[in-house]
C-alpha cells in the first residue's frame, strides 16, 4: 500500500471537501482503517495565529470538519487542539473558524497545555522533550497541517506541524536553544513526529501560502489534498511538487543524515501525475546559518546571515515581536519604535512569524549581498 495519496480539491465548499476527503482516504483503507470505536482522537490543525481562513495562515475549518465527521462515522471521539505561540487560544479558535466547527459537530476544542515528558522514539537526537499531555494521552492523532512556505525552515508541512504540540512559549525556548542550526531544528521536528507517531497526516493544500511564510506570505491556490501514514514521506513529495530543491530543505538533509529517508521512487497515488510540478512557486531562499566554525558565530551572524529589520511604515506597534523573542533582543520603546540588539539576536525568525502585518523583513548579510551583486 502506498504511504501517500495526493488528489485534487478545487475549493472549500463543504460537500466538495467531504467527498474529496473520502476519496483521498479510500486508497489507504478509509478512516475506519485508522480509527476504532471509542478512541479519543486529537485533530491537530495548524492554528498559528488569530487569522481568518482566507489568509491561508491556518488549516481551513472545512478540512477539519470533514475529518471530524469521518472520525465520528468510524465511532471515534474527535477533539480539536493546538497551542498557539502568542495569541490567546480562544481568539485563535474563534478567528480561524475552529470554534464554529466544534460547536456544530458537538465536539471538544481545547488548548494543548499541561506539558509532560514525551517518550522519545528509538534513535532520537533529543532525549528530553515535553509536549502537551492532551497529545500524549490521546488514543490517536490525526495531523492536519497547512501547505505553507516558511522563512526559517523553507516549508512547514506535516512534520513541523507536530511541533505545535510543544506548549506555548516553550516553542520560543527551543528556537533559542537550537534554532540557529536549521538541520538540528529539523532533527527536533523529526524526533517529535516519530515519537508522537500520528495515525494519519492530512495536508490542506487547496489554498496554501507562498513567499514570506508562515504568517505573512501570499495565498496561492494549489488545489490539492494529501494524506499519508508517514508525514516525512508526504512532506518530501510535496517539496518536490513545489519545485523546491530537496537538498535545500533542512528536513530532507536531517532525514538523509539519519538514514530516515522514505522510498520516494514509488509514486504517490491520486490525481496528480507522478512528475507533476507547480510553476514558479515563491520558495524562501535560506541563508546558511553556520558557514563558519562555531567560535566565529558572532562574525558569521554579523556578515553572513540575514537580520530582522522593522518596517516603520507598516508596523502597528503591537509589541508581539518583542513578546515572542526568545533571546530578548527586541524591545518596544516608549516612542513605539522597535529596537533590536543584533548581538543578542539568534536569527530564529520568531518575530517575523508572529508579526500580524508583515512589518518584519530580513536584510541579507553583507557578504551574501556582495556575492549576489558579483554573481558569485
Amino acid at each position: 500500500m502506498t504511504p501517500t495519496v495526493i488528489i485534487a480539491c478545487p475549493d472549500y465548499a463543504e460537500k466538495t471537501v467531504l467527498k474529496r476527503m473520502t476519496d483521498l482516504l479510500e486508497p489507504l483503507g478509509g478512516m475506519g482503517n485508522f480509527i476504532r470505536a471509542g478512541e479519543r482522537v486529537l485533530l491537530k490543525p495548524n492554528m498559528l495565529s488569530a487569522s481568518p481562513p482566507e489568509r491561508c495562515v491556518t488549516t481551513h475549518p472545512e478540512v477539519v470538519r470533514a475529518v471530524a465527521r469521518l472520525v465520528l462515522d468510524s465511532g471515534g471521539i474527535p477533539f480539536i487542539g493546538d497551542s498557539p505561540g502568542l495569541d490567546g487560544f480562544r481568539s485563535v479558535a474563534a478567528r480561524t473558524g475552529m470554534d464554529q466547527v466544534a460547536q456544530e459537530l458537538s465536539i471538544e476544542i481545547r488548548e494543548l497545555d499541561c506539558p509532560v515528558p514525551l517518550a522519545m522514539a528509538a534513535g532520537s537526537v533529543f532525549q528530553k522533550v515535553s509536549v502537551s499531555s492532551h497529545a500524549v494521552e490521546a488514543d490517536k492523532i490525526i495531523n492536519l497541517p497547512k501547505l505553507k512556505t516558511h522563512a526559517q525552515m523553507m516549508l512547514t508541512l506535516g512534520v513541523k506541524n507536530l511541533f505545535g504540540t510543544v506548549v506555548r512559549k516553550a516553542k520560543a525556548e527551543w528556537h533559542y536553544n537550537v534554532g540557529l542550526h536549521r538541520d538540528t531544528f529539523s532533527d527536533l521536528h523529526l524526533d517529535i513526529a516519530k515519537s508522537l507517531a500520528p495515525e494519519l497526516t492530512i495536508l490542506d493544500g487547496t489554498d496554501g501560502m507562498e513567499g514570506h511564510g508562515p504568517g505573512n506570505g501570499r495565498p496561492r491556490h494549489f488545489g490539492l489534498l494529501a494524506a499519508s501514514r508517514d508525514p516525512l514521506d508526504l512532506d518530501l513529495r510535496i517539496c518536490t511538487m513545489l519545485g523546491a530543491d530537496l537538498h535545500s530543505f533542512p528536513l530532507y538533509r536531517s532525514a538523509l543524515r539519519r538514514n530516515l529517508l522514505p522510498d520516494l521512487k514509488k509514486p504517490a497515488e491520486g490525481d496528480f501525475p507522478s512528475e507533476f510540478v507547480f510553476e514558479n512557486v515563491d520558495i524562501p531562499r535560506l541563508d546558511s546559518l553556520h558557514l563558519l566554525p562555531s567560535f566565529l558565530d558572532g562574525f558569521g551572524k554579523r556578515f553572513f546571515t540575514s537580520r530582522p529589520v522593522q518596517d516603520l511604515n507598516s508596523c502597528i506597534r503591537c509589541g508581539k515581536c518583542a513578546s515572542i523573542c526568545p533571546a530578548d533582543a527586541m524591545k518596544l520603546e516608549e516612542n513605539r519604535i522597535i529596537t533590536i540588539d543584533y548581538e543578542k539576536c539568534i536569527r530564529c525568525y520568531c518575530c517575523q512569524e508572529v508579526c500580524p502585518v508583515d512589518a518584519i523583513s530580513f536584510s541579507r548579510g553583507l557578504v551574501l549581498r556582495t556575492l549576489e551583486f558579483l554573481k558569485i
